[in-house]
């Protein structure tokens, strides 16, 4: 099989430099029609530029490729819009959406403002929702369409000074979660890339060695693998330096009490094996979590539950 996107039209947010950039020019030389979104800002988001977006677009044209900018904001659901609407005018629709844009604004908790913590989660959370909802219509009335959104280690497993970027990136899994079971009969697949690459938003905080192995270029292959027309679905795929894995979200087998153990001193008590790693599984959705705990609470109390 060889992976092409011939025919396809792909919008990716935060295209103008980094892993954006990579993203855009990847799909272009596999094919693919791209809009090239970019609001122009800085790390902080502040500014604005359409230069970067512009110069991303005739790269791909150099290349032979077909691309627009837009500057949307992707936090803006008119100008978002404005950018779908122009795409399918252009290019009669949109089967892809890749979800990069971002920025940082870090400190420590006790140092935060509140307004540094709304505003990156607006950009990285709602930047990610609005881009989604202007285009899920589309999706479903098409039948096809290959969602993925950018998450971060820092997310997933948290990093000093990121509570606001952290927030904002482990909502993605959420998100993510609910869209794939409810595009699923519309064909409309949703995953995450979970990158670690040397971007503007990484630089000063990596050694340069480091950094040299974690170019964009060694992670949009994964990206790539997750819009395909035969991807997974619901896949968390973990990229840096070539090297790609899967996380994933276990839950332990867990323990039953009965009425006359449920206090702190008993459930304290138990905790090793509470958190005890054998048979633990994933859990497919939320009522599968209520069903199991159902089920072991009725067989810790000699009740028979009904069947289905």
């Amino acid at each position: 099989m060889s992976i092409r996107f011939d025919g396809r039209v792909a919008i990716v947010t935060g295209a103008g430099v980094g892993l954006g950039r990579s993203h855009a020019l990847g799909l272009a030389k596999l094919g693919a029609k791209v809009v090239v979104n970019d609001l122009g800002v800085a790390t902080d988001g502040t500014g604005q530029s359409s230069a970067q977006a512009e110069a991303v677009v005739k790269e791909i044209e150099a290349m032979g490729g077909e691309a627009m900018a837009h500057g949307a904001n992707v936090t803006d659901a008119a100008q978002v819009q404005d950018m779908v609407d122009q795409a399918i005018a252009k290019w009669g629709k949109v089967d892809i959406l890749v979800c990069n844009a971002g920025i940082l604004r870090d400190k420590t908790f006790v140092k935060m403002e509140l307004d540094d913590f709304s505003k990156v989660v607006d950009v990285h959370l709602m930047g990610s929702v609005v881009p989604t909802k202007a285009l899920w219509e589309h999706f479903r009335q098409n039948e096809y369409g290959r969602i993925v959104y950018t998450t971060s280690a820092s997310g997933l497993y948290g990093n000093f000074g990121q509570s606001n970027y952290g927030a904002a990136k482990a909502a993605m899994v959420g998100l993510m979660n609910v869209l794939c079971q409810e595009g699923a009969k519309y064909n409309i697949k949703a995953n995450i890339l979970a990158p670690t690459a040397a971007t503007r938003m990484t630089e000063g905080l990596l050694p340069e060695q480091v950094l040299e192995l974690l170019k964009p270029e060694t992670i949009t292959p994964g990206m790539l693998t997750l819009i395909h027309e035969d991807s997974p679905t619901r896949m968390i795929l973990g990229a840096g330096g070539g090297c790609f894995a899967e996380t994933r979200i276990y839950e332990t087998e867990g323990v039953a009490f009965g009425d006359d153990e449920l206090d702190p001193d008993t459930i304290m008590a138990r905790m090793d094996d509470i958190r005890d790693e054998k048979n633990q599984q994933v859990m497919p959705g939320a009522f599968a979590q209520t069903r199991k705990y159902a089920q072991m609470a009725a067989e810790k109390r000699g009740i028979e539950l009904p069947k289905g």
